[in-house]
């Protein structure tokens, strides 16, 4: 969101800058694609696609983009010895297309003050950007933007757009092949929504840490004195149902979505736990000690549940960190949140 801000406020100033944007990443590259940086004429930067030698030959791409004022590719294949200085186990390959955007190109403000506009609205859309081949990168880079509702924005066809579109669907962000040319696609605003069922004291902590790393969040609980604006300012939905027992019905859940079951007691989390296994949601987790979570899953097996149902659920919540605080148990499962969601956009 502040990388497009930043876009549009130089664009309105009249500020030329390179964009550089991860197109595509293999082994243990620091950043995914999508990851994008500014790059001025001055060398000032915002953002970062990794740091270290990988930003540095950026920066050196970015820097040919302003003689030329042509769009680059950069293939990046990190050693051992660059990966240890970027704080990685091993190394990898990433290829970087690096950009000039000129403010004398309308297209280009009209295109990232939709983007900015779709962020803060959390509307459904697409960002395209039509990659060149490596061996002839200073051809001139095609970018569009595709709303789920009304017209397309940018340079490319929109016949094309609705096809490379329809092809990428909503996971992260990817390459898609089409007609003989290649397009990132970058779905916007297809979040991960964290499902907080409970609005007790460790909700309290992990409604707003959730959020700040990048989740909407949920607060559920039948108790409004518990449930509301008060105790959680920041959430961007708090529900107040007639009762847990059909509280996951009333609710959209798919893959992107994130269960978390905190509730005050033991049939109410096992009651939920029912109900969530019966959906798609991408992350079940339970609070609640071993010999908890064996006692519902028993009181589960007999209504048909079978093991790999609860091979879903991660329970105890939360990764093993030691954790006995509301706000230490907060982050462990958060941390969770993190390590599942990286997985998926691995």
């Amino acid at each position: 969101m502040n990388l497009f801000k930043t876009m549009v406020k130089l664009l309105e100033a009249n500020t030329p800058f390179a964009l550089a944007t991860i197109v595509s990443r293999s082994g243990s590259a620091p950043r995914a694609p999508g990851t994008r940086m500014i790059v001025l004429a001055d060398g000032a930067v915002e953002g970062s696609v990794g740091g270290g030698i990988l930003e540095a030959g950026v920066l050196e791409l970015a820097g040919d983009c302003f003689e030329q004022g042509k769009a680059r590719i950069g293939a990046f294949n990190l050693t051992s010895a660059d990966a240890r200085e970027m704080g990685m186990t091993c190394g990898g390959r990433v290829r970087v297309l690096v950009q000039l955007i000129q403010p004398a190109e309308a297209r280009h403000l009209e295109l990232f003050r939709a983007v900015r506009s779709t962020l803060e609205n959390r509307e459904q859309a697409w960002l395209i950007a039509e990659v060149p081949p490596e061996d002839n990168s200073a051809v001139p880079v095609g970018m569009g933007f595709c709303p789920a509702d009304g017209p397309c924005v940018g340079n490319l066809d929109e016949e094309a757009l609705r096809k490379v579109v329809l092809m990428a669907g909503t996971g992260p962000p990817q390459l898609v092949c089409c007609e003989g040319r290649t397009y990132l696609v970058e779905p916007l605003c297809h979040e991960a929504v964290v499902f907080i069922f409970g609005a007790g004291h460790i909700s309290r902590q992990l409604a707003p840490l959730a959020k700040r790393v990048g989740f909407r969040t949920v607060v559920l609980d039948d108790r409004e004195e518990f449930a509301n604006r008060e105790r959680f300012p920041d959430a961007d939905r708090i529900v107040v149902p007639t009762g847990f027992d059909s509280a996951i019905q009333e609710l959209d859940i798919d893959e992107n979505s994130y269960l978390v079951l905190v509730t005050r007691g033991h049939h109410y989390d096992g009651m939920l736990l029912g109900e969530a296994l019966r959906t798609k949601a991408g992350y079940i987790g339970m609070i609640g000690s071993r010999r908890k979570r064996d006692g519902i899953y028993g009181e589960l097996a007999r209504k048909d549940f079978t093991s790999s149902d609860f091979e879903r659920v991660n329970s105890p919540i939360g990764l093993n960190i030691g954790a006995e605080t509301p706000e230490e148990i907060a982050v462990s499962i958060v941390a969770e949140l993190i390590q599942v969601r990286a997985g998926k956009n691995g």
